[in-house]
C-alpha cells in the first residue's frame, strides 16, 4: 500500500505542493497537490518529473578531506580548527558563507545566526543575490520593508497583468498556467508582455512589446509622466499616503516627457507605447509582474522602482488585483530573505546598519560577536577571496563556479583560498573540485524544514524517503560546527521545529507593528503542529492567525513616515556597450525543463529530452551577416572569456542580441557555460550583476574533427 507525503517543490518560488507516494517496494510517484494554494494540483514539467532524479547516482555519500573518506566526527573537528585558527590570526572578517535559495528556512537561520552573532562577521552572502537583490532593494527604498504586496489569487482577479522582464510561461510555468486559465475564463483580462524576445510566454500576450534591452525604465519612466499629464493618478491616495512625487516626476521627464521621445528610446512604434498606456491607465486593477529581465542589470533597483513608482501614483497596491509582483526564481529565496541571508540583512528583516536592530538581535540571541557592519555580497566576495581578504569559505548547496559572472575569476579565486568547504548533495560538481572538505548534505524527499514562496507562502518540505550513506540536514552540520568553536548552548537544537520557533519568536520580538515580517503566532509550535503545519502567509500574528493575504491595505508602510516613497529613476545604460570588436548584445537565462546547473534535472532522461545540448540563439539576419548555419558550433566571446555552442536561428530574437541558457556547465558539456562571457559589473544598491547584457562577437568553430555516440539500452 502506498504512503503518501505532502511536501512541497523544491524547483522554482512559485511553492508548489506535491504529493508524493512511496510503494511497498520504495518506488516513488508524484503528482500535484490539489489542496496547496499555490498550485491547487497543477505541476510543471519539472515537478512533474521530480520522482526521476531521486537516484543515489553522484551522490557525496560521506564526509571528505582532501578526498579521503573521514568520519563526521573528524571531519567536524578539522573544519572547526581550521574556521578558529584563520579568525584568530586574521580575525572574523576572513572567513566567508555563501549559501542558497535552495536551504530550508531552518539551515538558513541556523547559518545567518552562527555567522552574524557569533563568529561577528556578515561576510555571508547567497546565490540569490544573483536573481531578486534588485527587487528586495527596491521594495526597500519604496516601502521601508522588503514586502512583496500581492497574492498568486491577484493574477485571477485582475483586468490587466503586465508580465516585465519574465519569461513565465518556461520560468514559472504553473503561474503562467494560473493565469490562462483566468483569461479562458475572463475573456476581458488583458495580458501584456514586455520582453525583447518573443518568448512562448507571449502566445497568451493581447500586446507584445519587443523594447530595447535595457530600456523597461525609460518605458516605466514614460508611462509615470503620461499617467500624470492626463490625470489618470489618484490624488487622495498620493496625498495620504505617499511622499517625493515631484521629484521622480521631474527626473521621469528629463528621459520620457513625451510618447514620441520613449517610442524612440525604446525602439518601439508610437501605436505600441500609447496603446499599452492607454491600457494602464483606463485600467484599475493591475498587476505588474517582473522576473530577472527588470532585476538583472547595473541599474536593476531602478528598473524595479519605476514600476513601483506608476503603482503608487495610480494607488494600485494593497487592493484585491493590483499591485508590483516579484516573482523570485528559488524555492526559498523568500526564506532567506525573513533570516537575512544577505550580506546586508538581518535576520526577521532588521536592519544591519541600525544599532537598535543590532542591539535588539544580540540580546535576543545573547550573541557574543554581534556583527556591526555589512558584508561583502555575492560578487565582492570572490573578489575579496582573490585578494587574500577572506581565507576560508563555506559554500552551501550552490555552485558558484557555475553561476556566477566572470566565473573564470571566480575558479582562480577558489583555487587560491586557503581553505574551501563544500556541504552539498552532489559529489561531483564545477565547485566541489575546489573543495578542502566535503560535507555531505540531505536533499529533496529527504529533509524536513519550511519554504516560503513568492507569495510570502509558508509550506512544509517533509521527508519521505531515507538518506543515503551518511547525508545530515544542513541545520545539523552547522551546529556542530558552532559547538566546536564554543557555541553550544546558542545551537543546542535537537529538531527544525526548535529553529522554526526560535526564528518565529525573534519576527514577534519587540516588535509592535513597526516591522512587517511577523509570524509570532507561529514560535510555540509543538513536533506534531509543526508536522501537520498548512501553508499560510505571512504576517502571522496573534490578530490574524490565518495570515495575510495582502500587504498595505490601510495605506501604512513601513518607513519612518508611514508614508510610501517615490523614488527618482535615472535614464541610464547598460555599464558595457556594444562596439566594433563585440557587436552583440548577450542575454542569459533559463530553459523550460532545467534547473540552475542541472544537478538535479539532468538526471531526468525526459527533461533533457527537451533541449539536450547548450546552443546560442540568434536572430536569422546575424546570421546571414555572419555566414552562420543552423545547428553549426559557433564560439561566442566577449572581453571576459568563451564558450563553444550550437547555432540555433530564430526570429523570436531580436537583431542585435543573442540568448544563452545558463544552465550547462564541465559536467554536462566542454566550455559551454555562458557566465564565462558574463561582465561582472553589479547595481551599486542592490549588488546584482548584468547578467542580461554583455557585449560578444560570434563565429564559426572550425573543429579538427567530429564523433558521436551510439548506444543500446539493455
Amino acid at each position: 500500500m502506498s504512503h503518501e507525503v505532502q511536501t512541497t517543490c523544491p524547483y522554482c518560488g512559485v511553492g508548489c505542493g506535491v504529493i508524493a507516494s512511496l510503494d511497498e517496494s520504495g518506488n516513488v510517484t508524484v503528482k500535484g497537490d490539489p489542496d496547496h494554494p499555490a498550485n491547487f494540483g497543477r505541476l510543471c514539467s519539472k515537478g512533474a518529473a521530480l520522482a526521476d532524479t531521486l537516484s543515489s547516482d553522484g551522490r557525496l555519500l560521506y564526509p571528505e578531506i582532501e578526498g579521503t573518506p573521514h568520519s563526521w566526527d573528524n571531519a567536524l573537528d578539522y573544519v572547526a580548527d581550521q574556521f578558529r585558527s584563520i579568525i584568530d590570526e586574521h580575525g572574523p572578517q576572513a572567513v566567508g558563507f555563501y549559501v542558497s535559495g535552495q536551504l530550508l528556512t531552518e539551515d538558513y537561520y541556523v547559518a545567518n545566526k552562527l555567522m552574524k552573532g557569533f563568529i561577528g562577521s556578515a561576510n555571508i552572502d547567497t546565490n540569490s543575490r544573483l536573481c531578486m537583490s534588485s527587487a528586495v532593494a527596491a521594495y526597500k527604498r519604496a516601502f521601508g520593508s522588503d514586502t512583496v504586496p500581492c497574492s498568486y489569487e491577484d493574477l485571477e482577479r485582475a483586468k490587466l497583468v503586465i508580465l516585465a522582464g519574465s519569461n513565465t510561461a518556461w520560468c514559472h510555468p504553473v503561474l503562467y498556467q494560473r493565469l490562462a486559465q483566468a483569461k479562458k475564463e475572463n475573456p476581458d483580462l488583458m495580458v501584456v508582455v514586455i520582453d525583447p524576445r518573443r518568448t512562448p510566454t507571449c502566445e497568451l500576450a493581447d500586446l507584445h512589446l519587443p523594447l530595447a534591452a535595457g530600456t523597461d525604465h525609460i518605458l516605466f519612466n514614460g508611462l509615470l509622466v503620461h499617467l500624470y499629464d492626463t490625470e489618470e493618478s489618484n490624488p487622495l491616495f498620493v496625498e495620504n499616503h505617499t511622499e517625493g512625487l515631484h521629484a521622480a516626476l521631474a527626473m521621469a521627464r528629463e528621459s520620457s516627457a513625451s510618447v514620441l521621445r520613449v517610442a524612440e528610446s525604446c525602439g518601439l512604434s508610437m501605436d505600441a507605447v500609447t496603446r499599452f498606456y492607454k491600457l494602464f491607465a483606463r485600467t484599475e486593477r493591475v498587476v505588474t509582474v517582473f522576473s530577472q529581465g527588470i532585476n538583472q542589470w547595473s541599474y536593476g533597483t531602478d528598473n524595479v522602482t519605476s514600476i513601483i513608482n506608476c503603482h503608487l501614483l495610480t494607488g494600485r497596491i494593497g487592493r484585491p488585483g493590483m499591485g508590483p509582483f516579484s516573482f523570485t526564481g528559488q524555492p526559498n529565496a523568500m526564506g532567506g530573505r525573513e533570516v537575512g541571508g544577505l550580506a546586508n540583512q538581518l535576520a526577521a528583516h532588521m536592519n544591519i546598519n541600525d544599532a537598535a536592530d543590532r542591539d535588539r538581535v544580540k540580546r535576543f540571541w545573547r550573541a557574543k560577536n554581534m556583527v556591526q557592519a555589512e558584508g561583502l555580497k555575492a560578487v565582492d566576495m570572490f573578489h575579496g577571496i582573490a585578494e587574500g581578504k577572506i581565507k576560508a569559505l563555506w559554500i552551501m548547496a550552490t555552485n558558484p563556479a557555475v553561476s556566477l559572472p566572470d566565473n573564470q575569476v571566480v575558479r582562480k579565486a577558489l583555487a587560491k583560498c586557503e581553505f574551501v568547504v563544500v556541504s552539498d548533495c552532489m559529489r561531483k560538481t564545477d565547485t566541489t573540485a575546489f573543495a578542502h572538505v566535503l560535507l555531505p548534505a540531505k536533499t529533496w524527499g529527504e529533509r524536513e524544514g519550511t519554504v516560503t514562496n513568492s507569495e510570502r507562502r509558508l509550506s512544509r518540505q517533509r521527508a519521505f524517503i531515507p538518506s543515503p550513506g551518511q547525508a545530515r540536514a544542513d541545520w545539523w552540520i552547522i551546529s556542530e560546527i558552532a559547538k566546536r568553536l564554543g557555541f553550544a548552548e546558542a545551537f543546542s537544537y535537537q529538531e527544525p521545529v526548535d529553529i522554526f520557533n526560535e526564528h518565529a519568536a525573534l519576527s514577534g520580538f519587540e516588535n509592535k507593528g513597526q516591522r512587517d515580517f511577523d509570524i509570532s503566532a507561529l514560535a510555540n509550535l509543538s513536533d506534531r503542529e509543526y508536522q501537520n503545519f498548512q501553508p499560510r502567509q505571512w504576517p502571522v500574528t496573534v490578530e490574524q492567525p490565518g495570515g495575510t493575504p495582502r500587504m498595505f491595505s490601510t495605506g501604512q508602510f513601513f518607513t519612518d513616515s508611514g508614508r510610501a516613497q517615490f523614488v527618482a529613476v535615472v535614464a541610464a545604460e547598460p555599464a558595457n556597450l556594444p562596439d566594433t570588436d563585440y557587436p552583440l548584445r548577450l542575454n542569459s537565462g533559463r530553459v523550460r525543463d532545467h534547473w540552475h546547473s542541472l544537478t538535479r534535472t539532468g538526471k531526468s532522461a525526459r527533461l533533457s529530452a527537451h533541449i539536450f545540448e547548450p546552443f546560442v540563439e540568434l536572430h536569422t539576419t546575424d546570421a546571414k551577416n555572419n555566414c552562420i548555419s543552423e545547428g553549426e558550433l559557433l564560439r561566442v566571446h566577449s572581453r571576459w572569456g568563451e564558450a563553444i555552442v550550437r547555432a540555433r536561428l530564430s526570429d523570436d530574437q531580436q537583431a542585435g542580441s543573442v540568448f544563452m541558457p545558463m544552465h550547462w556547465n564541465d559536467q554536462f558539456a566542454s566550455q559551454a557555460g555562458v557566465n564565462a562571457l558574463v561582465n561582472p559589473v553589479t547595481d551599486p544598491v542592490s549588488g546584482q550583476p548584468e547578467f542580461k547584457h554583455t557585449p560578444v562577437q560570434i563565429e564559426n568553430y572550425e573543429a579538427n574533427w567530429y564523433g558521436f555516440i551510439l548506444s543500446r539500452r539493455r
